[in-house]
């Protein structure tokens, strides 16, 4: 647990949240700046910052608690779908330094579309340059 860290204050009991979902590895609170109602994040328990923090086997628990909150968050606020997703690190918008899933209630029409529109212009890469970069990221796995 780190010290300063809002998530582990919450995981601790120490910070109030309204916890929806706790198992060994992980816990799921409802967003305090919610975009949708029913806005959840699920953290492990365990203090990491990163996602590649997370060693594997913890990694699969945290998915499997994961795998439980997303339909029960769509089911609770009557949502056809939900966006999920991780900001990893600070330049990717993480703004609380350990490892969460937002779990956001989506419905058509909710005029937040899809995660494409986080960027003002997409890139058009060439077929040289689209396989050199996938040939760097085989590399490195």
């Amino acid at each position: 647990m780190s010290e300063d860290c809002i998530f582990c204050g919450i995981v601790d009991g120490e910070i109030p949240g309204r916890t929806v979902y706790e198992d060994d590895a992980a816990l799921a609170f409802l967003d305090a700046n919610p975009l949708t109602m029913g806005h959840t994040l699920v953290v492990p328990k365990t203090h990491y910052e990163r996602l590649e923090d997370i060693p594997a086997g913890e990694a699969t628990d945290f998915y499997a608690a994961l795998h439980e909150v997303v339909p029960a968050v769509e089911d609770a606020v009557d949502a056809p779908a939900a966006t999920v997703a991780f900001n990893n690190g600070e330049a990717a918008g993480q703004e609380v330094p350990h490892v969460h899933a937002h779990v956001i209630p989506r419905s058509e029409g909710d005029g937040a579309g899809p995660i494409h529109v986080l960027f003002e212009s997409r890139l058009d890469p060439t077929d040289p340059e689209l396989d050199d970069v996938a040939d760097a990221i085989a590399d490195r796995l």
